[in-house]
């Protein structure tokens, strides 16, 4: 078998078994292959923060270089993740999907190998390619395989999934380090990714029938970039490129110069943060990174705007309702993420050993995932996503301010579990918004941007705790940290935004 036919069969999704295609809850299934690599991703994410210690200790290195372990992983996951978004809709999002599990399970392998630290952060920018195929592709492949009015609970179920990710990564990081080595930290994860790979390819329907031209399902995203048009013109404009039976190489290219100013703004704006934390760079690289994430920032802009296909979308960012919801996604996912970064180091200040730490930050990510399952149901049944996005915001800046106010110990419980509650309230009431309000031949690209937004919310979540930490130490600078949080949180319910169903969504039944 020659390359090109190897190539051809790998690209070429077979449906399920009809057994499982043919059962009515088949749906669940794939919404279970999906949090499979919710939870592997979430997972990585939390549990890195923990090994930093070791991590330091091992390679000799200060705090604001070790970080670079987690915020390589972050940047190239934010670079990709809309690039990927169109590259599926190519050669199909179950594809990418089950190819995602198995550029992170090697990339994991080598980690768990790596000699050096700058070795360890290169397999981590592998790693990021990996989940960047998987979560790209995670909340399009709930929103268009699960009937509309089961769409809610199915991305609540992937929270979930993420937050318990979020909830064992502390605990399971803690007892690998102590017990094994930080290298098991990686290699934890091949298991998992083979799993993946096998519940994918028997669990997922396909996207794109076997024969089927390779075509992108959308339009240009961008019309004139001095006029904007209204909604119902895009949408007609989104119907009519559907109807096309081929798109141009010209319009199925990728935006690569989006692509490049997009890492380097946020690249340059993550190196000024660790510079103005330690980072070994001449005092005057700080305002020239800042200088230079607000030119490129421009420059993206610009450029996404007469892109024939720009990887943030502008005519999706411009539909009613979806601008805030990106940005009530990011500050959720910053939320979300600090306290996992500042609760050990207000912990351990206070001399509380680090397994019990542990434990007790566990109870954020923990109180999350209830929430985003089962916790909604205890609201009223009349209350719209839009009053639970407000209300899961209040409740987590209540959480927060709380968790500031009082000491590091075991009372710090309550804080954590009403923070981590209300989070599961708004983050998965919130990306059903944002979906609602995308049309469903471009659920790809909607939930990669979904996706972007959740990472650079992490990677600013991971940074700002390390700038507030070593500016006014471990016990005021954490403190003055979740003060600010609680007043974002706050922030978060005014954003809020109702908007309306565009389209119908399809289950795929193959």
């Amino acid at each position: 078998m020659n390359a090109t036919a190897l190539a051809s069969r790998l690209l070429t999704e077979r449906p399920r078994p009809r057994g499982i295609a043919g059962w009515r809850h088949a749906h669940w299934l794939a919404v279970g292959t999906v949090c499979l690599g919710a939870f592997l991703g979430q997972l990585d994410a939390s549990v890195i923060a923990l090994v930093f210690p070791a991590l330091g200790r091992h390679f000799d290195a200060s705090f604001a270089v070790v970080e670079w372990v987690a915020l390589a992983y972050l940047l190239v996951l934010v670079a990709l993740l809309a690039p990927i978004g169109w590259l599926s809709d190519l050669v199909g999002r179950k594809t990418m999907y089950i190819g995602g599990f198995a550029v992170f399970g090697l990339s994991s392998l080598g980690a768990g190998f790596a000699g050096s630290l700058w070795v360890l952060v290169g397999c981590r920018a592998v790693q990021a390619v990996g989940a960047a195929m998987m979560q790209a592709n995670s909340v399009a492949l709930v929103a268009r395989g699960v009937p509309e009015h089961a769409m809610r609970r199915a991305l609540g179920i992937q929270a979930a999934a993420q937050g318990l990710g979020l909830a064992l990564g502390p605990s399971l990081g803690g007892l690998l380090v102590e017990h094994a080595s930080w290298r098991w930290v990686f290699w934890v994860n091949v298991p998992i990714a083979v799993f993946g790979i096998l519940a994918g390819w028997y669990l997922l329907p396909r996207t794109r029938a076997a024969g089927a031209p390779a075509t992108v399902p959308g339009p240009r995203l961008n019309g004139s970039p001095r006029t904007p048009r209204p909604y119902a013109s895009r949408t007609a404009e989104f119907r009519a490129a559907e109807s096309r039976s081929a798109e141009s190489r010209e319009d199925a290219r990728v935006d690569l110069p989006g692509m490049l100013l997009l890492t380097g703004a946020t690249t340059s704006l993550l190196l000024a943060l660790s510079t103005a934390s330690g980072l070994p760079l001449p005092g005057w690289a700080v305002a020239a990174l800042l200088l230079a994430s607000a030119a490129l920032t421009v420059a993206l802009v610009r450029q996404e705007r007469r892109a024939a296909r720009p990887i943030l979308a502008p005519g999706l960012v411009n539909t009613p309702g979806v601008r805030s919801g990106l940005a009530v996604a990011l500050i959720g996912y910053l939320l979300l993420f600090c306290p996992l970064v500042l609760g050990p180091v207000l912990f351990a200040g206070a001399g509380v050993s680090t397994a019990h730490a542990g434990l007790v930050v566990t109870l954020l990510p923990a109180a999350f995932a209830f929430a985003a399952t089962v916790g909604g149901g205890l609201l009223p049944q009349g209350w719209s996503d839009v009053t639970r996005c407000r209300f899961g915001a209040l409740l987590a800046a209540a959480g927060l301010l709380l968790f500031a106010l009082l000491p590091a110990s075991d009372v710090a419980a309550l804080p954590l579990l009403l923070a981590g509650y209300g989070l599961g309230l708004l983050l998965p009431a919130n990306n059903a918004l944002v979906m609602r309000a995308i049309p469903a031949q471009c659920s790809a690209v909607g939930g990669g941007m979904v996706n972007m937004a959740r990472s650079l919310g992490t990677a600013l979540g991971m940074a700002l705790s390390v700038l507030g930490v070593h500016l006014a130490g471990a016990e005021s600078g954490g403190r003055t940290v979740l003060y600010l949080l609680a007043a974002v949180a706050a922030a978060a319910a005014l954003l809020t935004r109702p908007t309306r169903a565009r389209e119908n969504r399809v289950v795929t039944r193959s």
